[in-house]
């Protein structure tokens, strides 16, 4: 049987949370920003360590806050499944602060209202947009030491432009979920290569 790891991404207007979704599936990038207004649901498949898994990608809409409760989030059609994803993508802009300030506020939220454990919770913090490195707002090292050493995140810049580091963060997402012992087993995860044309990733 299959198992199913459900994936929330979120992040401020404009940071490119889809265009790293489709980068990912189907290999594709559009110049055209198309603003995300509803939610959006993705179902490729992963081989890992020669097991597959159903990853269920949830391209979440820009929120004003995480749902502090199960009604909060079944009120808002943009949040269905947001409280109980397996993991978290928090994407910003590394040209925009307030997107960076974004993260910080949703992250800190999650810790606050997630049920269960939520230090168990994975959660991975992408920097998009690495291609315009020159306008970059903040010190790449000053952000990853706050989001690895006080926030316990995980941390990965990328472009979705260029496809740079799009499957590494998602490889790197499922690392932590296997340090935290979120569903997967096994310890080593290897990268070998992607299927695009059947959206299956072997990693």
């Amino acid at each position: 049987m299959v198992e199913t790891l459900s994936i929330a991404v979120i992040g401020a207007p404009g940071v490119g949370k889809t265009s790293i979704i489709r980068q990912f599936i189907y290999n594709d990038f559009s110049e055209v920003y198309t603003p995300t207004r509803s939610r959006y649901v993705y179902r490729p498949s992963v081989i890992l360590n020669g097991n597959m898994y159903e990853l269920k990608i949830l391209d979440i809409p820009p929120i004003s806050s995480f749902p502090s409760s199960s009604s909060q989030e079944w009120l808002d059609l943009r949040c269905r499944g947001v409280r109980n994803a397996n993991a978290y993508i928090l994407v910003y802009d590394i040209c925009c602060v307030e997107s960076f300030e974004y993260v910080k506020m949703i992250r800190q939220q999650i810790v606050e209202n997630r049920e269960g454990s939520s230090n168990e919770v994975p959660i991975l913090v992408v920097g998009n947009k690495r291609d315009l490195q020159r306008q970059r707002v903040m010190p790449r090292r000053a952000v990853s030491v706050l989001v690895k050493k006080t926030w316990k995140c995980g941390y990965v810049e990328c472009s979705a432009k260029y496809n740079w580091h799009v499957v590494l963060l998602f490889k790197e997402l499922l690392g932590i979920a296997v340090a935290r012992g979120m569903r997967l087993n096994h310890t080593s995860i290897r990268l070998q290569g992607a299927l695009q044309r059947n959206r299956c990733t072997i990693m």
